[in-house]
């Protein structure tokens, strides 16, 4: 079995650059708005799903975990205003769920704010809403996290899963980067990013069990280790989790010494800013990855009860 050590090292680097290269989480409150006002949010609520998942799992040290509840607090009160500029992402673009979105791990982590609830109430009871064209995968996303919300889902996850990719468990074969992708999310939203395994269906669950080790040696010959890091994260939702010790291994060494995961094969040169915001998201599923797989190790080497 890969080393935990090995394992735990991984999120320990990621955690320290994320929260070295904190200011990176930034918005552009003069971009003109047709131009995409809502862009640089998408990032800070990746921010705030990984930070909830490490404090749920308990498995990071005591650093780890402070300077995690640090990057968190910042992100709220400086990036977002205490909120305001998810109200001012709000009035910009109406209908769009990307507030609502961001919003939702905040809330669960503690954070409100009254106007950004009124809107998501509001907005839930909209066609235009309800009608916003998105994806299957996104669908369910946004459906799951109406459902965490305390919404009622619309549609219902369960008539939207069919309509994903993996839902369909078509030829695996067939797999390349985008669909990837969006097989990594329906997982992540079927599981609540891990945190019930048991919502993935058994079929799904039985299918990734067979392909997704020959889509983790692919992805790792490819040196794409942001797709390899959230295929290690899917490992880590099944019901008897791998913990592939060839992709872990190659997935560390990927990993640079302060701590920054390249997205593909090495980390790219250019502007200390353009340089975020490729390395910040493959970064934050290193630590997504390390968390879920290093508690999943542990579960495994737990003393069974008498």
């Amino acid at each position: 079995m890969t080393s935990t050590r090995l394992i735990h090292n991984v999120s320990v680097g990621a955690i320290e650059w994320l929260y070295a290269h904190r200011d990176g989480f930034r918005l552009e409150p003069d971009v003109d708005p047709e131009v995409g006002f809502l862009e640089r949010f998408k990032p800070i609520g990746e921010l705030a799903l990984i930070c909830k998942v490490l404090f749920r799992e308990g498995v990071a040290g005591s650093r780890q975990a402070q300077l995690a509840r640090q990057l968190i607090d910042h992100a709220w009160r400086h990036t977002l205003e205490n909120g305001d500029m998810l109200v001012r992402g709000q009035r910009t673009e109406p209908i769009s769920p990307i507030p609502f979105e961001v919003y939702l791990p905040f809330r669960e982590l503690g954070y409100s704010h009254p106007e950004v609830e009124r809107a998501a109430r509001l907005n839930h009871r909209l066609l235009g809403y309800a009608a916003f064209e998105m994806t299957p995968v996104r669908r369910l996303g946004l459906s799951a996290f109406q459902r965490r919300f305390g919404l009622a889902p619309q549609p219902p996850e369960a008539e939207v899963v069919g309509r994903t990719w993996l839902g369909r468990t078509p030829e695996p074969w067939t797999v390349e980067g985008h669909i990837a992708y969006d097989i990594t999310h329906t997982v992540f939203h079927l599981t609540d990013w891990g945190e019930r395994p048991e919502g993935l269906p058994p079929p799904i669950a039985d299918y990734l069990a067979t392909w997704l080790p020959v889509w983790l040696d692919d992805w790792l010959d490819l040196r794409r280790w942001d797709l390899l890091g959230e295929l290690l994260v899917v490992d880590a939702c099944l019901p008897r989790p791998t913990l592939d010790e060839r992709a872990w291994e190659g997935f560390a060494a990927a990993q640079q010494p302060d701590g920054a995961m390249p997205a593909l094969r090495t980390m790219p040169p250019g502007d200390p800013e353009e340089v975020f915001d490729v390395v910040y998201h493959p970064t934050l599923v290193a630590a997504f990855a390390s968390v879920m797989a290093m508690s999943r190790a542990l579960a495994r080497l737990a003393p069974a009860p008498a």
